[in-house]
């Protein structure tokens, strides 16, 4: 039988043949046919739902270029736009960094056709390196090196950066991240602006609405400058002028497209075009520098975010009250600081409850130790929320005239329900917070005098130690007390002795502390000195010298950290307690009338006060306060106000050296990176640790097959690979056929993806062949292999492992992203197939025989 002719060999015998350019396979690549033109040159116009024309991977035309500098520049018109929060120019390297950081990100995501998870991780990771030189230089390493400073920044100053910069004061210059916020809004702006242009842009046809969305990004920086501003515009005509011309003229020549005109219809589309042009500048220009002036709001109309939104008061940016305890008894003993009308006999004026304690101060609990017992302060109006615990038959109607009074806190009586502040002559309803579970209320402006106010109250009702007698203390939960020395625990069970109840166990210690105790407030006329605190250092010395002298600040203090010490929830109130008041009469309140006492919490029944100080008695004078330990000259100390909070401490003898070694030599990491390596490291281990091992055992199975005896293997294993790549991406690959005919059934198949996605069928592939040819001259190079009867070379061999990646990478570019991200978790190991594998088996077969009959000849 005569051997059939190979098209090769008549290519070959015709005259002049062109150059042939080196393929694996047989098949000859077809040149692409150029669109007919019409008379007047232009292209005929695309057919509706025809995707636009694909550029070869990673390549970007000069159109979306312009596009994307376009969107750049607006973006940074609006970044220009943080100059009034900031005070200096640090912003504008974070906000231009940012931008020109977020746009480079989405350049390469476009360049490597990264997806959506890789872009955002890789666009993540290249935020907290360039951050540090960008956003806080100051705080690098050589000014650029990140360091933990600076990595702890830009996580914070992304999330808490927004509520910062609208509630300090302009200009800006603190917390450290502050200049975070331009450079994370540049960053994400300039990211999501990129991919829209680079990469969802160039699929569709620009209509205005798509142009339109590209602006999004850039609009919203520059409205974001207006709103966290202040009420003093900055550059408003200017930065509006070039932002409208730039978007309106880029607007208008975007969508106008000349390309498909004739010549002469070019050069008169451009000319209107022109004109337009030069009236949309002259428009914009006369508009907003003309009419802008008489359209801009004046700067007190003028709506910012810092004018309204209100920050939230937090009690650590003020004294403790406590404190200040001998101010009213030395200062303003006699001063009237106030006169209330609507008080009843034993009514006590609330000024501020404390709850928690650090060894220094019982102070208010803050925002980020305060607990549902101690609640929080809320913005409320007139009406105030209703109190916990409180069991209240009686009420009052209050008025109360500040005199020499002054102060963030307010006093009030009771629980209040309904407080009216005068509007006359400022309004300051909108600085009024509530504690409702400890019915502390607060005025940020502050009150001072010739200010009055009314409120109406429920007073909590009294009960008798025999009706408490059962009744065991509330399930609440208040912030921890600190550094509490030793000797109150051991004087706390001292003093409860053979009581068990409750309310007996407090009581005790009240009377204990009452009868061994003295009052005096260290004025000069006191018989004996007693110096003001109530830090760890003053406790102890209340307990450990001959007498127990000191005034309500300290008995207070002392008798609500005994209780704490039981594990009964107590707090000290700090107040007014007014003598001889007459029901409706006026009653004058001076410094003198200064007190503070403990409320602790009953089941059912609400806050009982305790009062542990003392009645004014005399002192003996035969003894001198000395200490109990060891003698230490004593020096009268001046008042606490006096003094920084961390000089009031002296050693004292607290049990805490475990609990300190521990926390020495245990290492925590902060907050918030824990919160980012929640968040982000275990979708991160979820996702990457499956396509580690699975990315494992594809590169087994094809070290495999190219590691395969013979070259016919090796050559088969190519298409086998080829086939399995086209199976995971979720391809239907025939299970019976010859190679030809499955690469066109997959060619085509490739083909219908691409076009159903927009995307171009030679996506991926070399030289612009479309996947279904470079499946073909696989097929037909691989068939050349097994069957020629022959070893192929490893020149051949290697050009069809080529093919093979690039049919799969085209395969890839033609199917979604979800199929992609799916492929990437499926192992699709296919052996020889049916009429494959028979084919291959009889070529083996048929070598052996003409091999053996070439040896048998010789």
């Amino acid at each position: 039988m005569s051997e059939p002719i190979d098209d090769r060999t008549v290519r070959a015998a015709k005259p002049a043949p062109a150059p042939a350019e080196p393929s694996v396979g047989t098949t000859r690549r077809k040149k692409p046919k150029m669109p007919k033109l019409s008379r007047s040159g232009a292209r005929p116009p695309r057919a509706p739902g025809v995707p636009a024309p694909q550029l070869p991977r990673g390549t970007v035309s000069a159109a979306t270029w312009r596009d994307l500098a376009v969107v750049t520049a607006l973006s940074l018109v609006g970044v220009w736009g943080f100059a009034p929060a900031f005070g200096d120019t640090g912003y504008l390297l974070a906000g231009i960094g940012g931008v020109l950081v977020g746009t480079g990100a989405g350049y390469l995501s476009h360049r490597f056709r990264l997806n959506a998870f890789v872009t955002a991780l890789g666009a993540i990771a290249v935020y907290f390196i360039l951050g540090s030189a960008l956003a806080m230089p100051g705080y690098a390493l050589f000014a650029v090196l990140p360091t933990l400073q600076t990595l702890r920044g830009l996580a914070l100053g992304s999330v808490f950066g927004w509520a910062d910069i609208v509630t300090l004061a302009a200009p800006v210059g603190a917390p450290d991240y502050i200049t975070v916020l331009p450079y994370a809004a540049g960053w994400l702006v300039g990211l999501v602006s990129a991919v829209l242009v680079l990469r969802w842009m160039p699929r569709h046809d620009r209509t205005p609405l798509r142009l339109a969305i590209l602006l999004i990004g850039p609009i919203l920086l520059y409205v974001m400058g207006v709103l966290i501003g202040t009420q003093t515009p900055f550059l408003a005509t200017l930065r509006g002028i070039a932002f409208a011309v730039v978007a309106l003229v880029w607007l208008g020549w975007r969508k106008g497209s000349a390309n498909n005109a004739s010549l002469q219809e070019r050069k008169g589309l451009n000319r209107n075009k022109l004109i337009g042009t030069a009236i949309i500048v002259v428009a914009a220009t006369l508009v907003t520098g003309l009419a802008g002036s008489a359209l801009v709001p004046a700067p007190e109309s003028r709506f910012v975010l810092r004018e309204k939104v209100v920050p939230p008061f937090d009690p650590e940016d003020y004294p403790s009250p406590l404190a200040g305890f001998r101010k009213y008894t030395k200062d303003l003993g006699e001063s009237e600081l106030m006169t209330v009308t609507g008080l009843k006999a034993a009514d006590k004026i609330r000024l501020a409850v404390m709850d928690t304690y650090d060894g220094r101060l019982w102070d208010v609990a803050g925002p980020e130790t305060q607990t549902g017992g101690s609640g929080s302060f809320s913005l409320v109006g007139e009406r105030m929320p209703d109190a916990p615990l409180l069991v209240s038959e009686s009420s009052r109607s209050v008025t109360v005239s500040v005199g020499a009074y002054s102060g963030v806190w307010v006093p009030v009586v009771g629980y209040p329900t309904k407080l009216t502040l005068p509007t006359e002559p400022e309004d300051k309803t909108q600085d009024l917070r509530y504690n409702a579970a400890t019915a502390t209320t607060v005025l940020t402006s502050g009150v001072d005098k010739g200010y009055s106010y009314s409120f109406d109250a429920q007073i909590q009702d009294v009960y008798s130690d025999e009706a408490l007698k059962n009744v065991p203390t509330a399930d609440v939960t208040l912030p921890a007390v600190d550094k509490v020395p030793d000797v109150v625990t051991a004087k706390a069970a001292e003093y409860v002795g053979t009581a068990t109840t409750p309310v007996a166990q407090l009581r005790e210690i009240e009377r204990q502390l009452k009868a061994n105790g003295f009052l005096s407030h260290g004025l000069a006329s006191d018989a004996v000195p007693s110096r003001a605190g109530h830090g760890a250092d003053r406790i102890e010395e209340l307990f450990t010298r001959n007498q127990m002298i000191g005034d309500e600040e300290q008995f207070a203090a002392a008798f609500a950290l005994m209780a704490r010490s039981l594990g009964y929830p107590a707090r000290v109130v700090m107040g007014f307690a007014p003598e001889n008041i007459e029901e409706g009469a006026e009653v004058t309140v001076t410094g003198e009338d200064i007190t503070a006492w403990v409320e602790v919490p009953f089941e059912g029944v609400g806050w009982i006060s305790f009062s542990p100080t003392p009645d004014e008695k005399e002192i003996p004078q035969d003894q001198n306060p000395k200490p109990k330990t060891e003698p230490q000259p004593q020096v009268r100390q001046p008042p606490r106000a006096e003094k920084q909070a961390e000089d009031l401490l002296t050693n004292v003898d607290i049990n805490d050296s475990d609990d300190e070694k521990k926390d020495d030599d245990a290492f925590e990491l902060p907050g918030w990176l824990v919160a980012i390596l929640w968040i982000v490291g275990v979708p991160l281990v979820l996702y990457l640790v499956p396509l580690l091992v699975i990315a494992l055992i594809k590169s087994r199975r094809r070290k495999r097959r190219r590691e395969a005896a013979t070259a016919d293997a090796r050559a088969a294993g190519a298409w086998d690979e080829a086939l399995d790549s086209f199976t995971e991406l979720g391809f239907s690959v025939p299970a019976v056929g010859t190679r030809g005919m499955l690469a066109r059934d997959l060619g085509t198949q490739v083909s219908s993806h691409a076009t159903a996605q927009g995307e171009s069928t030679d996506a991926g592939a070399s030289d612009g062949e479309d996947a279904g040819t470079v499946l073909t001259r696989l097929a037909d190079g691989a068939d050349e292999a097994v069957f020629a009867g022959v070893d192929a070379t490893d020149e051949h061999v290697d050009g069809l492992w080529q093919a093979s990646e690039r049919s799969s990478v085209a395969a890839a570019a033609a199917v979604g992203w979800w199929r992609r991200q799916l492929s990437r978790f499926r192992v699709s190991s296919r052996k020889t197939g049916s009429t494959t594998g028979s084919t291959r088996q009889a070529a083996h077969k048929g070598r052996s025989r003409r091999r053996a009959k070439g040896e048998s000849q010789k």
